[in-house]
């Protein structure tokens, strides 16, 4: 957004939640920089700076505020191709990819030259990725030490830091108190095992539906969805180590957030886990944005998000094995495939099991392997083929990737129609105009039999198609749980 200061300052006036994490406010009689939303006392206009991210605020010399605490403000949804670029670039940094590649690594990933990076992203977030990085590192420490109790040692290497020294001294110097110093606030006591966090979003959120989506589609052992929760195994590879784990998602009480429980063995991949869970529950989106272009068919249904990935080969996985069959028995082919291939994990809950197979291990597996499950062999066929293309770092199926080469190579890949092509895009790329014409439900939903005509009454929906499908898919699903209701059954 245009930082107009005159509007900023109203906009904090009001602390509306519609700004929070779109900018930040420097306040030079006390040095410390707030969300929109924060309830401190307003301070006077003239001494108000406005900042487009956290880093920009902190490379002017501001500290965060310990009240708002700007480490809780929900990112930004990306639209238009710089500020996509510069998105998902800050993604990718907030998943700790700069901690193990060089930021050339990180514009070769996304498609443009370092240069080109550099440039939208200064534009974007008024500092360099570098800095922006440094930010999240600290931020996250931040968050670590008044959440937790976890060793200062810990903190420092999971939030991304090569030693306690150079922790110490940059916190100290960014925020002019040592580590220990923060320690002395009060904070939540939490279990020696489990680590809590709170991610924030825009409200308002559909969480019923959010979850409904994902318990249709849970894989047995690996995820579980109660009435209020959502809850999975992880594993995540990094420094040349296999990180294990679990973690549960619920609806915050009293706040405008989720809570997080992760087990601490998965201390050291912190940055990534929660990126993961961010992108898997769609808190960069502005409701109001969205709703704004979609019009009435968002009316129904205020809040209702893209349901994303925590791991995008497993949703490919379940995509291709899912293909022209109902989304029940494709859930059962998937369960069925990850007790196959995946690997067992103890967890303190009954129902998780099993580690996801990673596309490493089903790289490896021959056609028979996979077709011995029951999967049509074009189907096994295409998924032995994407997870080798993982594998080799041909193919990548997570935010921030160029979206056209992405999907040009997954429609490369025999046995993957374009259904599947824009269902992924939808789900593991959170590209936001991704739109699925082919898919029946939408068609039914829209009283079409012509693809082509669906596609060209999608245009009134850029770029916020993916939502599109939602709506569609839920207004369906209304309009049918009706009619069956009407005629005495239950759908």
């Amino acid at each position: 957004m245009m930082l107009e200061p005159d509007t900023c300052y109203r906009a904090a006036k009001a602390h509306d939640p519609r700004f929070d994490g779109r900018f930040f406010i420097g306040v030079s009689s006390t040095g410390i920089y707030c969300r929109p939303i924060c309830t401190v006392k307003m301070p006077k206009r003239e001494n108000c700076t406005f900042f487009p991210s956290a880093a920009a605020a902190e490379s002017e010399g501001y500290r965060p505020c310990l009240r708002c605490r700007p480490e809780l403000a929900p990112g930004n949804a990306s639209v238009d191709s710089s500020h996509r670029i510069a998105q998902a670039a800050a993604s990718l940094i907030e998943d700790g990819t700069l901690s193990e590649n060089s930021l050339d690594t990180l514009a070769a990933r996304l498609g443009v030259t370092d240069r080109h990076l550099r440039r939208v992203f200064q534009g974007e977030f008024g500092v360099c990725p570098v800095a922006f990085a440094q930010t999240q590192r600290l931020l996250l420490a931040k968050r670590l030490l008044t959440d937790t109790d976890s060793a200062l040692t810990d903190i420092a290497f999971a939030s991304g830091f090569g030693s306690l020294r150079r922790f110490n001294a940059l916190f100290k110097d960014r925020y002019r108190l040592s580590p220990k110093q923060l320690r002395k606030t009060p904070r939540p006591a939490a279990a020696p095992d489990t680590l809590t966090f709170e991610l924030s979003f825009r409200p308002p959120y559909d969480w019923a539906s959010m979850l409904a989506f994902l318990r249709a589609r849970c894989v047995t052992g690996v995820e579980e969805v109660g009435d209020a929760s959502y809850r999975r195994i992880v594993r995540i590879a990094h420094g040349g180590e296999q990180h294990v784990g679990w973690l549960e998602v619920a609806m915050s009480p009293k706040k405008p957030a989720l809570r997080i429980l992760i087990s601490a063995s998965l201390m050291k991949v912190l940055p990534a886990v929660l990126a993961r869970i961010k992108h898997l529950m769609d808190l960069s989106a502005n409701p109001s944005e969205i709703a704004e272009t979609l019009g009435d068919l968002a009316a129904r249904n205020p809040g209702l998000r893209v349901p994303g990935a925590f791991d995008g080969f497993e949703i490919a996985v379940r995509a291709i094995l899912g293909q022209q069959i109902t989304v029940a028995a494709a859930r059962t082919l998937a369960s069925r495939f990850a007790k196959a291939f995946g690997c067992p994990v103890e967890s303190p809950f009954p129902a998780l099991s099993i580690a996801f197979p990673s596309p490493e291990r089903i790289a490896q597996l021959s056609l028979n392997d996979v077709a011995s499950l029951g999967v049509i062999a074009s189907r096994a066929r295409a998924i032995i083929q994407m997870a080798g293309l993982i594998t080799e770092r041909d193919l990548s199926l997570t935010p921030g990737v160029n979206v056209d080469s992405t999907l040009q190579k997954l429609r490369s890949i025999p046995g993957v129609g374009e259904w599947t092509v824009q269902y992924l895009a939808m789900r593991t790329l959170a590209w936001p105009d991704a739109f699925l014409h082919t898919d029946l439900i939408v068609m039914r939903a829209l009283a079409e039999k012509n693809p082509r005509r669906v596609l060209a009454r999608s245009e009134a929906w850029r770029p916020w198609r993916a939502y599109a499908v939602m709506h569609l898919w839920a207004a369906e699903k209304s309009r049918r749980a009706k009619l069956e209701t009407a005629n005495g059954t239950v759908y």
